[in-house]
């Protein structure tokens, strides 16, 4: 069992102390994965990674548990993309009537420096969509495009190997295409 692990098992089990040593431990790959998700977004937002793994660690410790380091990871790349689909909902409400831009490719958002917050939120709509029929797809989506992992990393925060990653990858993309290009 990991010293993440063992952390969280101390704090679900009322330990408050534990909840203080979980963030040093855990701090650099949340912040690893925030920049990532930073990275792809427009300049001049007014959020940054830092900001960005505070306000999602304070919405993951609290009245929530974690199996696990592979859940806690995964709630995180959750939280932060709930996050800026906030951020980004927020800044569209007035814009144009608030209503949503064209979409476009998942590839084609992926490999640009940086989706538009209509991308985004378009994305997000899709991936809830994708969780009512298949959530390890849609977990997959959340942290490749959201929590910017590699697929390497994605496939040892989802317990799969790599080949089997590419391949729920694969699966999710075309769906995800098929459910951009028809709204």
């Amino acid at each position: 069992m990991s010293n993440v692990t063992h952390i969280l098992n101390a704090i679900e089990a009322g330990d408050a102390q534990a909840a203080a040593q979980l963030l040093p431990l855990v701090y650099d790959e949340l912040r690893g994965l925030a920049a990532a998700q930073m990275a792809r977004e427009r300049p001049g937002q007014t959020l940054d990674a830092t900001a960005l793994v505070h306000e999602a660690y304070l919405r993951l410790i609290g009245d929530q548990q974690f199996a696990n380091r592979r859940h806690f990871f995964a709630a995180a790349a959750e939280a932060m993309r709930r996050i800026l689909v906030e951020a980004a909902r927020r800044r569209t409400a007035g814009k144009r009537g608030g209503g949503l831009a064209e979409r476009e490719q998942l590839d084609q958002l992926i490999s640009a420096a940086s989706a538009s917050d209509e991308q985004l939120l378009s994305i997000h709509d899709a991936v809830d969509d994708l969780a009512r029929t298949d959530p390890e797809a849609a977990t997959l989506v959340k942290l490749r495009f959201f929590g910017g992992m590699t697929m390497t990393e994605v496939a040892d925060a989802l317990g799969m190997s790599v080949r089997s990653a590419h391949d729920v990858w694969a699966y999710a993309r075309s769906w995800l295409h098929r459910e951009l290009r028809d709204d």
